[in-house]
């Protein structure tokens, strides 16, 4: 029995450093088979040819690769489907509490294993810098989210912020100070920006071709406070020291969060033209949660992926890079948190790709760094709100058009509505009608009506159209496969 017991606790120590297995078992992918069932009656050509996808034209798009510093999951049983996902960036934790467990010495073995995994799939780590160290908390308590006010914990904190620039040198080009600080009543505007002006520095002084986010602001109501910082930071003469504000938006219609984008943007251009935003997280659940953002509505695997996209979609259109929360499911202390794209069990193995996989794949592949957006008008006989916006070459070629209904909170619903629609100024010929969740391919012929084209005008009986994004586009700008 003894040596059972031996053997037993020579292999659990043995197994983080082996290799990830996939289970030999493959679950059913349910609800991506039923979109699948439900797509529109035109004649399908082909689907999105997604294969070997270049990861480096899409810098506009991140993934979420989040709490990998508190092991709520384990990148080595993911790291494989990251790269065929097709975007540019990963936003990884860096993890102070992790990476010095004594004081004034660092291990990054860790963290190198995620930054060199994300560089291996063809994409580009970039780290945020947040959470305290219970090393340096006077009553051992983990600092979390909530940021001190000491000048020991400071040097400590700039130091490792030192240490950890220096070893990822170049590997690293772009650095989030802090996550969600507005979260905190202790996190006062003096108290971020001393934070931010002393990270910064530090940064710049290391690395000055890295690129600095600011804040990772999660309030809806986020401009009064990003003023009250950027107030302190320009009469100390430090806005330069910030390339980008970063923020997190969760509303349950993602499209009622442009507004509040806008007024973020015009804040923050307001102080410094050349600061502009990003979407440092933002994503759905695929199942009714308790905590976290969006909590107690009834989500599901059909609303993440119709969620998804439409956040991506009003981001593409307001130029803000994007970063979607997030890639796997998290097993946080008292549950697992149901946003990832690909949904894992209790052992942090990956047992199916939900919907959003394949709906973020396809986007992402459509709306890659070649496209931009353009201004295209939709006049739709219904009775839903139709936002439509064109997509452009970088030249300004008007190729597509990219349309949905945006009025409500994404539903359940796979039937699509037969919509009489007409496009003005959109002069486009050989157009093909693409889903991009299934990423099925059709032919739009027979809903053009006769003479439809004319003018500029495009006209369209009985277009397909639902609460997701779909895309009216010239045949020749996809990759296509039968």
């Amino acid at each position: 029995m003894k040596r059972f017991v031996i053997a037993l606790l020579a292999l659990a120590i043995a197994m983080p450093t082996m290799a990830y297995v996939p289970p030999k078992r493959k679950h059913p992918e349910v609800a991506y088979n039923k979109f699948k069932m439900y797509h529109t009656m035109l004649p399908q050509v082909g689907r999105l040819d997604v294969s070997n996808p270049d990861n480096a034209n899409r810098t506009r798009w991140s993934i979420g690769c989040e709490t990998l510093d508190r092991d709520y999951a384990t990148f080595a049983n993911y790291k494989h489907l990251l790269g065929p996902l097709g975007v540019g960036w990963a936003r990884l934790q860096s993890g102070w509490a992790k990476c010095e467990q004594k004081k004034g010495k660092y291990d990054f073995a860790w963290l190198d294993e995620h930054v060199d995994g994300v560089i291996e799939q063809g994409m580009k780590p970039w780290l945020s810098l947040s959470y305290g160290n219970p090393i340096y908390s006077k009553d051992g308590v983990t600092l979390n989210s909530s940021i001190w006010t000491d000048e020991e914990t400071m040097k400590a904190w700039c130091n490792y912020v030192r240490a950890i620039v220096r070893h990822y040198g170049d590997k690293v080009m772009m650095y989030e100070v802090w996550n969600e600080p507005d979260g905190k009543a202790a996190n006062t505007p003096e108290v971020v920006a001393n934070l931010l002006i002393r990270t910064a520095e530090v940064i710049r002084k290391e690395n000055p071709k890295a690129e600095i986010l600011a804040f990772g602001l999660c309030k809806n109501e986020m401009c009064d406070y990003i003023a009250k910082v950027l107030d302190i930071m320009k009469k100390q003469n430090k806005l330069h020291l910030v390339d980008r504000v970063s923020y997190h938006v969760y509303f349950e219609n993602p499209d009622n969060a442009t507004e509040r984008i806008k007024a973020l943007r015009a804040t923050v251009k307001s102080y410094d033209e050349r600061i502009d935003i990003f979407q440092g997280e933002s994503g759905c659940p695929a199942i009714l949660e308790f905590g976290h953002a969006l909590k107690y509505k009834e989500w599901s695997e059909f609303k993440q992926v119709k969620w998804d996209l439409r956040r991506m979609a009003n981001d593409f259109v307001n130029n803000v890079p994007s970063s979607i929360f997030t890639f796997v499911d998290l097993q946080y202390p008292n549950m697992i948190q149901s946003f990832g794209m690909v949904r894992m069990n209790l052992l942090h193995e990956p047992m199916y790709k939900r919907p959003a996989y394949y709906g973020v794949q396809h986007f992402a592949s459509l709306l890659h760094d070649g496209i931009v957006p353009a201004e295209v008008k939709a006049e739709a006989l219904c009775n839903r709100e139709v936002a439509c916006h064109g997509l452009a070459t970088k030249d300004g070629k008007l190729i597509g058009a990219m349309l949905w209904y945006s009025d409500l909170t994404p539903t359940d619903q796979l039937d699509k509505d037969n919509v009489s629609l007409t496009l003005h100024g959109f002069d486009v010929d050989n157009l093909v009608y693409v889903e991009p969740i299934t990423g099925y391919v059709h032919d739009l012929r027979p809903v053009i009506t006769r003479g439809g084209k004319e003018g500029g005008k495009v006209r369209f009986s009985g277009l397909p159209m639902w609460d997701s994004p779909i895309l009216i586009i010239q045949k020749s700008a996809l990759k296509v496969k039968k």
